[in-house]
């Protein structure tokens, strides 16, 4: 069953979650800061590493602007580390658990088709969440390669 993403405005939905390094990341404790929060479909693939790595480019002029860079998908936490420090990326990614609950909250695990296959997945798409817990804007479908500029241009212009 496929989630309805938030809507802009709408309290984001809270989540607790595990980093590459076991560190349980808590959206509530986040408040306070600008969170992009990021569902791609799998380390190390062609797009995810455009998309992560624009993210990486852009980390410090995100946090500058008071933001924090959480990245998700259905890896596990070796897969996120290995990813990570592949392509040294400083920002967290979090595991999603098995039944994708993280994904499901916000929409992001629904029907895809690839070379006439229906299967589900994580769908590419992000929510920039505000220091009041608010969804503030979403993109809930990205181009990967310059989507970490793309989230920095709208903070910088909105915030």
């Amino acid at each position: 069953m496929t989630a309805t993403m938030p809507v802009e405005g709408g309290e984001a939905p809270d989540f607790e979650a595990s980093d590459q390094h076991g560190a349980t990341v808590r959206l509530r404790d986040l408040r306070g800061k600008w969170v992009a929060l990021y569902f791609y479909p799998k380390d190390d693939t062609p797009g995810c590493t455009k998309e992560a790595c624009d993210f990486r480019d852009n980390h410090a002029a995100l946090q500058a602007a008071g933001a924090v860079v959480l990245g998700v998908s259905g890896d596990n936490k070796a897969a996120h580390g290995r990813f990570a420090a592949k392509y040294e990326l400083p920002f967290q990614l979090l595991v999603d658990d098995a039944d994708h609950s993280l994904a499901r909250s916000y929409g992001a695990w629904g029907p895809k088709s690839m070379y006439g296959r229906t299967y589900e997945g994580i769908i590419r798409s992000t929510f920039l969440i505000g220091p009041d817990g608010r969804v503030a804007h979403s993109w809930p479908k990205v181009s990967p390669a310059k989507h970490g500029q793309e989230v920095l241009q709208w903070l910088t212009e909105h915030r």
